[in-house]
Parts: structure tokens; C-alpha cells; sequence
């Protein structure tokens, strides 16, 4: 038994020295982010309509053509990009729970660049449809570009921060062990004036003015570095 001990003390005493030989001791962890406030240049709206009849086919019919109304009005704005929605039709029951009609349910949605166009739009859709919500937030295009500018002064700062902590240990150099890197960001944040006039249908509106705020990007780059 006493050999045993004395074995297992002699491999933890050589495990502690091959840690502190290959320098774990002297390794450090930290993060660094890289953030950048940029605006929105994407708006993304969906536009519904229901309809209600005792008759399914009805609803059907009725629904497929105030879809396919809307569609055609909106080809006819180019740089607004438009595609089809979720689309049903169920029951609604009354007394009895006997079925008492039928409700149809559709949506569209709107993508563009061009706010103004898609302001135009929509005052059109609404004649036939609900405005179900509009958002801002920043096209993946945009967003790509501005992470890959966000990495460079991420890894800046990366190295600037080592070599701060390299200088308060007073090491003569350094090495990175390993790093990550993430990018996310915030929602977008709308002034409490995000839309002026949206909601009216009367061909005498105005279009919908839109204040799209900023998104907040980030860039984080977590790492280890030893010293030497």
C-alpha cells in the first residue's frame, strides 16, 4: 500500500511540473467586442385578410381573390419583393358546437430596400387588406459587410488587450492558445413615431412615412493567451 501512495505521488508531482513546463499557469482568458451602430435598410411587412361566409367554397374563393389581387397590384411595384403567406380555412363554431360558418385566412409579405415604394404599397393593399406589422432591420448583405469590418477591429483589440496584460505581468512576450469569434447583435429600435398615416385606406392618404432606426451589431472574440 505504501508503494502504491508513494507511486501517486510521484505521478501528481510530475503531472504539476509537465502543467507548469508547458506554461498552463501562466495562461490567461478574456474578451474583447467590437460594436457598431447601423441603420436599418430592410423593412419587412405582412399584410392579411380574412374572410367569413356559412359557405367554404365561398371563403375559398373569396380569399383567392383578394390574394391574387393584391399580387398583381404589387407586381407592379419592382423593387418590392413579394410572396405568398400562411393560408387556411376552418370552421368557427357556435351553439350546440354546430359549425356556424367558415373563416378563411391569408397573408402576404413585403420585403424591400425601397421604403418609399413600399410605403406606396402598402396604402394600395389596404384597401383590401390588414396591415399585420411592419419591421426594420438590416439586409444580411449589409449585415455581412459590417461583421466583416467588426472582426478587424475585434482581433485589434484582441491583440491590444494582450499586450496590456502581457505588459502588467511583466512577460517578455506572448502566444494565443485560442480564439472565437461571434457575431450577434440587438433587436432594432424604432422611435415611438415608427409609422405616420399606415392605417388609412382612403386613396386621399398620404403613403406611410417610416422611421427605421438603427440595429446595434456586434462582434465578440473570446481567447486564452500564455505567457513567456
Amino acid at each position: 500500500m505504501l508503494h502504491i501512495a508513494l507511486l501517486c505521488s510521484l505521478l501528481s508531482v510530475n503531472m504539476l511540473a509537465q502543467a507548469s513546463d508547458s506554461g498552463t499557469y501562466n495562461r490567461v482568458n478574456f474578451q474583447v467586442e467590437a460594436a457598431r451602430e447601423i441603420a436599418n435598410d430592410l423593412l419587412v411587412a405582412n399584410m392579411s385578410v380574412t374572410i367569413q361566409d356559412k359557405q367554404p367554397a365561398r371563403v375559398t374563393r373569396q380569399l383567392n381573390t383578394a390574394l391574387n389581387d393584391a399580387l398583381k397590384k404589387a407586381s407592379a411595384f419592382s423593387t418590392v419583393k413579394t410572396s405568398s403567406g400562411n393560408q387556411n380555412t376552418y370552421p368557427v363554431y357556435g351553439k350546440d358546437n354546430q359549425i356556424d360558418t367558415w373563416r378563411g385566412h391569408g397573408e402576404i409579405r413585403l420585403e424591400s430596400h425601397d421604403f418609399k415604394a413600399a410605403g406606396e404599397l402598402i396604402m394600395q393593399l389596404q384597401a383590401t387588406l390588414q396591415l399585420g406589422g411592419v419591421q426594420f432591420t438590416v439586409a444580411p448583405s449589409t449585415r455581412a459587410q459590417a461583421e466583416n469590418a467588426l472582426i478587424g477591429e475585434a482581433i485589434q483589440a484582441f491583440q491590444a488587450r494582450a499586450v496590456a496584460i502581457r505588459t502588467a505581468i511583466g512577460a517578455a512576450s506572448y502566444k494565443i492558445v485560442h480564439f472565437s469569434i461571434n457575431s450577434g447583435g440587438m433587436p432594432p429600435r424604432y422611435p415611438s413615431t415608427m409609422m405616420r398615416g399606415a392605417a388609412m385606406a382612403d386613396a386621399a392618404a398620404p403613403a406611410p412615412e417610416f422611421a427605421v432606426g438603427e440595429s446595434r451589431l456586434t462582434v465578440q472574440i473570446s481567447g486564452a493567451i500564455e505567457m513567456q
